[in-house]
Formats: structure tokens, sequence, C-alpha cells
């Protein structure tokens, strides 16, 4: 991610989108979200944790690559976003962050996360969020067409390694640890053609 960040522009990052996806819009303009302690998980160069700042949220991005960061911290600046971010990687253990965020939100990121790690990944979001947190995630379907390759393993430009999902492993994977209030398979927009995603939305157990 660090090589993909500081050697490519945000038009060539396929999943680099400057404004926030319907999915989080329709969440927050609706006010079944409202402005509190989120956390963006793999907030890249942080278009979607500014935006939710300019809602009223307080937020924290974390992110893995550092060059991703520091885009992120230039866009906050000009855009005037009181938001915090941090160099983490989401499969280690992130103690720091316990309990401390009422929605959670990670969008195309568990699709970099293969099965072997998930549990691991499921279980840090669960500690970051207090009980009856929320938390919308969004990854590729294994239904998904606009991503060359078939099967659920694929490996797209820039050499990234993807595992696409099923509604039943999303369920499977989260349920132990939420209760999962919606589960669908979606279309959504890309940079250069239309995906399906799996769009689950869950809130914390105790």
């Amino acid at each position: 991610m660090d090589r993909i960040y500081s050697e490519f522009s945000p038009d060539e990052i396929p999943w680099h989108m400057a404004t926030p996806p319907p999915a989080l819009v329709e969440l927050v303009e609706s006010r079944r979200v409202t402005p509190c302690r989120a956390v963006d998980l793999g907030c890249g160069a942080g278009n979607h944790a500014v935006w939710l700042a300019l809602q009223g949220f307080d937020v924290t991005g974390l992110e893995l690559s550092a060059a991703a960061v520091a885009r992120a911290q230039e866009l906050a600046r000009a855009k005037g976003a009181a938001c915090r971010f941090a160099i983490v990687d989401l499969l280690e253990p992130l103690t720091a962050f316990d309990g401390c965020f009422e929605f959670a939100y990670d969008w195309l990121v568990l699709h970099h996360v293969f099965p072997a790690d998930r549990a691991r990944y499921a279980a840090n979001v669960h500690r970051m969020l207090r009980h009856g947190g929320l938390y919308l995630s969004v990854c590729f379907s294994e239904d998904d067409r606009g991503i060359a390759g078939e099967g659920k393993c694929r490996q797209p430009q820039l050499g990234t390694q993807l595992y696409l999902s099923s509604e039943r492993e999303i369920r499977v994977l989260f349920e132990p640890l939420f209760d999962v209030l919606e589960l669908a398979t979606v279309d959504v927009e890309g940079t250069r053609s239309p995906h399906r995603a799996v769009r689950a939305l869950m809130r914390k157990r105790a």
C-alpha cells in the first residue's frame, strides 16, 4: 500500500473516490447514524474521514500506509476538517482504541484481508466499538465482474491480492460478535466500472 500511495496519483488508484459512497451518505442523512466518535478503518487518503468530520463526527482514520496518511492529513488541513489519523496494522492488537467509538466504517477494505486473518480483523473492530455501536462494512462480492479473473481470489491492477466474499461468509464471520441488521449484495460505483459488493450493517453485542 505504501508503494501505491507513494508512486500513483489519486486518479490511478482504483478505490480512491473523492466523494463519499451513497451507502455512507444515506446512513448519515437519514440520521440512522448521528455525529459521534467514529473510526474509518483503512481510511486511505482520507476522503471519507474528512467528509464525516465535516458532518460533525469526531473521526479517527486508521491506515497501514504512511504515504496514505500523509495525503489524508494534507486533505484534512485543506478542508479545515479536524480529523486524527494513525498508522496501524488492523490485524495487530489495537488496545489503545478499545471502546473508543460509536461508529465504525470500512469501505472496500475487507477484501484485502484473506480468510485466515479475518477473525482477528473482526475482533479488533468489535473491541474498538462501544456497546451498541454500529459498524458498516462494504467489500467486493464473489459475484463481481468488474475485476479481471475468475474465482474468489483475484489480482487486479497495481498488484494487490483480493479475496471476494459471499453474504454467507460475511454473516459467519461477524455474527458471533455483532447483530447483523442488514446484509445484501448491492451495486457500488467504481472509478473504472461498477462493482457488486456485500454490504453489512451491524451492531456490536456486549
